[in-house]
């Protein structure tokens, strides 16, 4: 593996619980032709096209890997007082549940692949107080992925996520 990762680890914010065992993991320029493909041959499934929502979300029941399929895009991770991360097409962010992430801005044709571990269904949870609460214990049960979204039984996935 040649590419560049980057890792967060991000703490709670408010009403974005983030994960405080796992870091966010973005992987640059790795992601060459059909994403969604590479996904489903390591098992991430359940796949999606389309944006990011412009608002601070979270998933407390999964863990997810977005994949820039086109043009280029800033984006918060982890709350408001996070990092804001410029990614391009080819890039790929895994996301650990209870993560926060929101699109703030990008090129007209920015659409990313969207996925999880084991084709899980995936939750939506907002920054509130209802939904912050029911999330903290969710998050802890979220189970380890079985393979990189990438690499299946190697990459940074196993690197850097461990309970």
């Amino acid at each position: 593996m040649t590419e560049s990762i980057t890792v967060y680890l991000f703490q709670e914010e408010g009403y974005i619980p983030n994960n405080f065992e796992l870091p966010l993991l973005v992987y640059k320029n790795v992601l060459h032709g059909d994403i969604e493909t590479t996904f489903h041959q390591n098992n991430w499934k359940n796949s999606w096209h389309g944006g990011i929502f412009n608002f601070h979300h979270y998933h407390s029941t999964v863990h997810e890997a977005v994949g820039i399929e086109a043009g280029q895009a800033v984006l918060k991770m982890g709350g408001e007082n996070g990092v804001e991360l410029e990614v391009k097409q080819g890039d790929l962010l895994v996301i650990p549940a209870g993560t926060g992430h929101k699109y703030l801005d990008g090129s007209s044709d920015f659409q990313v692949v969207g996925a999880y571990p084991n084709g899980a269904d995936y939750d939506l949870k907002k920054a509130n107080s209802e939904d912050f609460s029911q999330a903290i214990s969710e998050i802890k049960q979220v189970p380890l992925p079985e393979f990189d979204p990438v690499y299946k039984n190697d990459g940074p996935v196993f690197d850097y996520w461990k309970k």
